[in-house]
């Protein structure tokens, strides 16, 4: 099979990442930590191989992940875990609805980050 014909495979397990709702990648430029100009450079996987960002999704329609380690949320700052906690969500939530809101993907970031990266175009 030819690498086109792959799609893309996620660097933890190695499995195809079948849709973009499963996608770590896009949750990440969603939330403004991959930028337009690296998402085509950047390595995907599933939002459930990312166990660090994964735990930060707190919905009745997604399993909960434990990050084990120095990264669980249990070690970490609890104000930090609270914000972490509403910004993931969010972004987990915008990714679930992107397949029904037909944005381009310059459209996909969360509107606060979109701001940001237009003041810094000025």
């Amino acid at each position: 099979m030819a690498a086109c014909d792959q799609g893309y495979l996620c660097d933890v397990c190695g499995s195809d990442v079948e849709a973009i709702v499963d996608s770590d990648l896009y949750v990440r430029y969603i939330m403004g930590e991959v930028s337009p100009l690296e998402l085509p450079k950047q390595r995907e996987r599933h939002i459930r191989c990312n166990p660090a960002t994964a735990q930060f999704i707190v919905d009745p329609a997604f399993e909960p992940v434990v990050c084990a380690g120095m990264f669980a949320k249990a070690n970490l700052d609890a104000d930090y875990v609270r914000e972490q906690e509403e910004l993931v969500t969010r972004a987990w939530r915008h990714l679930q609805a992107i397949p029904k809101l037909g944005l381009t993907i310059p459209e996909y970031p969360l509107p606060e980050v979109l701001d940001k990266w237009r003041q810094q175009t000025r």
